[in-house]
This record gives C-alpha cells, sequence and structure tokens, in this order.
C-alpha cells in the first residue's frame, strides 16, 4: 500500500516533522536562548503520549520523516522509549535526531541499534575557549568525545555551525577540515534572530551565506558545487581530495522557501508551518479538548492550506509581532 501524500496551497509536499520534545538545554548559547532564560511549566509540555499522537496521526496523512529536537533532547527522561514508540510507526521511515553531544555518549550504541538515520551535531567552535565563551559551560572534551563516536558509527553524522560574525568566523576552515579523513558532512548556518531578545545579535555585516563560502574559497580554491538533495536546506559543496562534504544553509537569506517540506512541533505543542511564522496552530489545546483523530486531521489540513509563501511573508504576516522568541522554544 502505497504512503498518503500531503501538500500545501503552493504545491510542496510536505513530509517532514521536526518535533522539539523539550525546551530547555544544558548550554548557554547566546544565539539561541536569552541571557535569564525562564523555561515552560511542566503542565505546558506536550506529554509523550501527546507527542505520540500527534506524530502518529501525521504519519496517517503523508509524514515520513521525523527529526527529534530540543532544547536539548537527552534532557528529557523517557526519550528513548518514545524513539523506540514511535519507530514502530508503519508510516515513519526515518528517525534524525539533533543534539549539542553532551549528554548522549552512552546511548550512541543503543541509537544505532535503533536505526537511527543521521545525527546533527551542534557545534560552534573548536577551539575551547570559543566554545566556552558560546555556550557558557566548560563541556568542549566531552562533545568532542561524542562527536568522534558518532563519526565511527554507522549514523550518518552532520556537523551544525550556526557563523556569527566576529564571534567564530576563524572556525570556518578548521571545521571544514573535520570532512577531510571523515565522510561526514558540515553544514554552516547563517545567523539567525531567533535567541529570545529580537534582532539583538543580528547585525549588517552579519555573515550570510555568500561571505562564508568566500571564506571557504580562500583556502579552497577548488571547491566545487554539487547537486542538493530534493528539499535540501544546504547549498552543498565538495572540496577535492576530502571525504566528506560541506554545505551552506541561508536560514536567514531564507533561499530554500520554495522547496520546503517541513512543518515543526514546539515542545509546548504549536504548529509552525514556517520556522519564521509565531505559530500557527495549538494543537495541546485541541488534544487536552478531546479532539477526535479526524477532527484534528482537518485542523492540520486547514493550516497546511494556509501555509506562507515563504519565511519573508510569514515574518510579515506576525502582525507587527517582532521576532522575540528562542530557538529553544521553537525547536532546533
Amino acid at each position: 500500500m502505497s504512503a498518503p501524500s500531503l501538500y500545501d496551497n503552493h504545491g510542496r509536499k510536505i513530509n517532514y516533522l521536526r518535533l522539539a520534545v523539550t525546551d530547555r538545554c544544558n548550554l548557554r548559547c547566546f544565539y539561541c536562548m536569552p541571557e535569564n532564560i525562564c523555561y515552560s511549566a511542566k503542565e505546558n509540555l506536550l506529554t509523550f503520549s501527546e507527542m505520540y499522537r500527534i506524530v502518529r496521526v501525521m504519519s496517517e496523512m503523508g509524514i515520513e520523516k521525523l527529526r527529534i529536537t530540543g532544547g536539548e533532547p537527552f534532557l528529557r527522561k523517557g526519550i528513548m522509549e518514545f524513539m523506540h514508540r514511535v519507530n514502530a510507526l508503519e508510516g515513519i521511515r526515518q528517525i534524525h535526531i539533533t543534539t549539542n553531544g553532551t549528554l548522549i555518549s552512552d546511548k550512541i550504541p543503543k541509537l544505532v541499534k535503533l536505526g537511527i538515520q543521521s545525527v546533527n551535531f551542534s557545534l560552534d567552535s573548536l577551539d575551547r575557549e570559543r566554545f566556552f565563551e558560546i555556550t557558557k559551560r566548560d563541556e568542549f572534551e566531552k562533545v568532542k568525545d561524542a562527536l568522534y563516536q558518532f563519526i565511527e558509527s554507522d549514523i550518518t553524522t552532520k556537523v551544525n555551525m550556526v557563523v556569527m560574525s566576529g564571534r567564530n568566523e576563524q572556525d570556518i576552515i578548521p571545521m571544514a577540515l573535520l570532512t577531510k579523513d571523515r565522510p561526514i558532512s558540515v553544514r554552516y548556518i547563517e545567523e539567525m534572530p531567533f535567541n529570545g531578545e529580537g534582532n539583538r545579535y543580528m547585525k549588517t555585516d552579519y555573515f550570510n551565506f555568500e561571505k562564508i563560502i568566500e571564506t571557504l574559497k580562500t583556502a579552497f580554491p577548488d571547491l566545487r558545487k554539487i547537486p542538493d538533495p530534493p528539499a535540501s536546506t544546504s547549498l552543498n559543496y565538495a572540496i577535492p581530495g576530502h571525504a566528506g562534504t560541506v554545505g551552506v544553509i541561508p536560514a536567514f537569506s531564507r533561499t530554500f522557501c520554495g522547496t520546503c517540506n517541513r512543518i515543526r512541533v514546539t515542545a509546548e505543542g504549536t504548529l509552525k508551518t514556517c520556522l519564521y511564522d509565531n505559530g500557527v496552530l495549538n494543537i495541546r489545546d485541541a488534544l487536552r479538548n478531546n479532539i477526535s483523530d479526524n477532527e484534528l486531521k482537518n485542523s492540520f489540513l486547514t493550516t497546511f492550506n494556509q501555509r506562507a509563501k515563504d519565511g519573508f511573508e510569514a515574518e510579515q504576516q506576525r502582525e507587527g509581532l517582532p521576532v522575540t522568541e528562542s530557538m529553544s522554544t521553537i525547536g532546533g
């Protein structure tokens, strides 16, 4: 039996759900969290049963790929059991995770056995002092060890580095060198305003994707563009002689919206059909008001048929509300 297909009002196929299982994180990266973070009350967070129902219903509609994210997802007790449950759903073909690597070393063999397809490993510097300046935590050695464990496992490993002007641009080239002898992907992400304080850190000289590519070419003049996978958020490149690849994600420039296949559910159960929208459906309250599966599916269909065409339109539709939420509350 063929899987159902789900499309938005712009003809884009939707088959990928990014599910935040917590808004909590044990690092304090300034570009992701406000300095005085106020976490959601426990009763406002989705329970694992509620999250399972959301994934199950969406899988029946055409969602095939699931990413578990946060905050730091492995801070939430019971996360491994939850992944086992959703992995058994017939419609879910791929499960991926995003992590900062601080709590995961002992779980890697279990993740391999579970069949996790890939990990997005958040790491913004290979220098211990800069790592501490960005994260406010002395966890570099633990994170580095976890990264190398992933690289040696059967799980596809992607390293995600947020490039911040005046903060870590000197790490662009060292990060690319990680791909020399390792079949991994290093992706450079444009800094975004989702730090809980609006555009405080966004500057006119921010490192956009073009500057990142120019910087890479200073060390790798033969950098070669390679085909991007369907619905890819990154512009992908090969470095001659390297086992891995590099990519650039224009998250602030928003050049990839035309092929976007992703939706998000926050830890509080808010559906976001675009990273830049203000939340388009309160799923948590609907579940707690005993909505039926069919009613829930109809709510999803109505919402998907009102999706913004790109991140700029989604931002305009916020009705004057500035981007002040943090990435930890949205889901990385």
